[in-house]
């Protein structure tokens, strides 16, 4: 099926569940899933199907970066006949509105990746998810009374910028694009998604703050951010 991914084409249900992280992944399912099965363990990047109550789902890593997510969400999408990805990720915060462990639901994200031209000569630089599957993930936290915070954000293929690129971030991403936080592998998804027909959203974590500087710790990133897992878990109930 795919030089990336190892199941069968059976062995993943059209709803899948992406963090960055395989670990993750791991604990989700170890944690949240029943009657769940490894169907994936291909450069590690560990992938698992069972079932939230009664609905199957496969969680899968996505590793980390545009052409990562890029390569595993086209495969599922394209391979499988996977039809909703929801990726839940963490992200940077530019702002004070936005402090570590809060809950963001992506509204659109803006890039300046080649990746939509190279992929299909697409013009722009902003990708967006389904409405349809953003208004079911904010039906889903507000009945179950959990905070959720819209956002544009920043996707980047660049985790650290030399000094003098900062200006750059702050003028043209910060100010002019009103982003209020930054990640690593949303606009790939969206793209993607638009390309083939398919439905994509995006719930992060807020891990660090640029304005506060409070950091999260990786074990943290990896076990405690379970506000954006257990949205997303009952979301695909209505799906």
């Amino acid at each position: 099926m795919s030089t990336h991914i190892g199941a069968q084409k059976d062995e993943i249900a059209n709803i899948v569940l992406m963090p960055g992280d395989p670990l993750r992944a791991k604990m989700i399912a170890e944690t949240y899933l029943s009657d769940v099965k490894i169907i994936n363990t291909v450069r590690n990047m560990l992938g698992y199907t069972g079932f939230y109550k009664t609905i199957r789902v496969t969680v899968m890593g996505s590793g980390m970066g545009i052409p990562s997510m890029g390569i595993y969400s086209y495969e599922l999408f394209d391979k499988y006949d996977v039809d909703y990805i929801i990726r839940i990720g963490t992200a940077g915060s530019y702002t004070k509105e936005l402090d570590i462990f809060d809950t963001v639901l992506v509204t659109e994200c803006y890039s300046d990746s080649n990746y939509s031209y190279v992929q299909s000569l697409k013009q722009g630089h902003i990708e967006k998810p389904s409405i349809q599957l953003n208004d079911i993930i904010l039906a889903a936290a507000k009945k179950m009374k959990k905070d959720i915070l819209p956002a544009k954000v920043y996707c980047t293929d660049v985790y650290k910028r030399e000094q003098n690129a900062q200006q750059i971030l702050l003028n043209e991403i910060i100010e002019k694009q009103g982003c209020k936080c930054v990640e690593m592998e949303s606009y790939s998804l969206f793209h993607n998604a638009n390309v083939l027909n398919k439905q994509a959203a995006c719930i992060l974590t807020i891990s660090d703050s640029m304005v506060s500087k409070k950091k999260t710790t990786s074990k943290e990133r990896e076990t405690v951010f379970l506000n954006m897992i257990e949205i997303a878990l009952e979301s695909i109930r209505s799906l």
